[in-house]
């Protein structure tokens, strides 16, 4: 008897998918690892990391990617590897960028999508944490940029927590938080206005300086320079 046997990771026929963003963000097994791995950080006494975070690092990523004139695909792919980088808290805070990494792999091949497809989204995701990160590829770049940006007020949990968490306070005193590329002048700036009432400026750097000098180098591997302006000043 002769065994016909699906090429392992293929979709249906055998034939390989072309995996979206809106692939994910339609499919079960994903939203329950962004739910729970969301629920456990909140446990934690962690910021948002959920379906709000997972879109808007994926959005820019996306944006990343287009501006500086890759094709497509490798934005689409900055964009899955947004939506799927902090999973891995699932299982734990602790190298949760590698556990992401391999649950990403998992995924994605159930999804069919193709192996070197997927080893650019892992690569991405294994390297987007400033403790042992690197911007290893453009997407990967992409990803740790659109990752370190999102600061902003709505992240905070709890409020009450400002008063004595330095995270939250900051995160919390950010009234406004846009990022901007500009992909012919080469340059990508993260623009916040801070309510100093609630937060110094000195505190934000105190509590992102390490995701600040991974954001510059992040730039260089695109080949441009990043920028970041609080309250209208020029910081970097």
């Amino acid at each position: 008897m002769v065994e016909h046997r699906k090429e392992a990771g293929a979709g249906a026929g055998g034939a390989r998918r072309l995996v979206t963003v809106g692939t994910l963000k339609a499919d079960a097994e994903v939203a329950a690892y962004l739910a729970e791995a969301d629920r456990v950080l909140a446990v934690l006494g962690f910021t948002e990391h959920g379906e709000r975070h997972a879109a808007m690092v994926a959005d820019r990523a996306r944006s990343i990617i287009s501006a500086f004139g890759y094709k497509e695909r490798r934005a689409e792919l900055a964009a899955v590897a947004g939506h799927l980088h902090d999973i891995g808290n699932v299982v734990n805070r602790h190298n949760h960028e590698a556990l992401s990494a391999l649950l990403a792999h998992d995924i994605l091949g159930r999804l069919g999508m193709d192996i070197a497809e997927t080893l650019q989204v892992m690569t991405a995701i294994g390297n987007h944490d400033e403790g042992s990160g690197v911007p290893a590829s453009v997407i990967s770049a992409a990803l740790i940029i659109a990752d370190k940006s999102d600061v902003r007020r709505d992240r905070v949990r709890n409020p009450s927590m400002i008063s004595f968490d330095i995270h939250d306070r900051v995160n919390y005193a950010v009234k406004r938080s846009e990022l901007e590329v500009d992909g012919e002048a080469k340059v990508i700036t993260l623009r916040l206005d801070i309510d100093t009432s609630i937060s110094q400026v000195m505190e934000y750097f105190e509590t992102f300086l390490s995701r600040m000098i991974m954001c510059r180098r992040a730039a260089r591997r695109l080949g441009c320079n990043f920028g970041l302006i609080i309250n209208d000043v020029q910081m970097l």
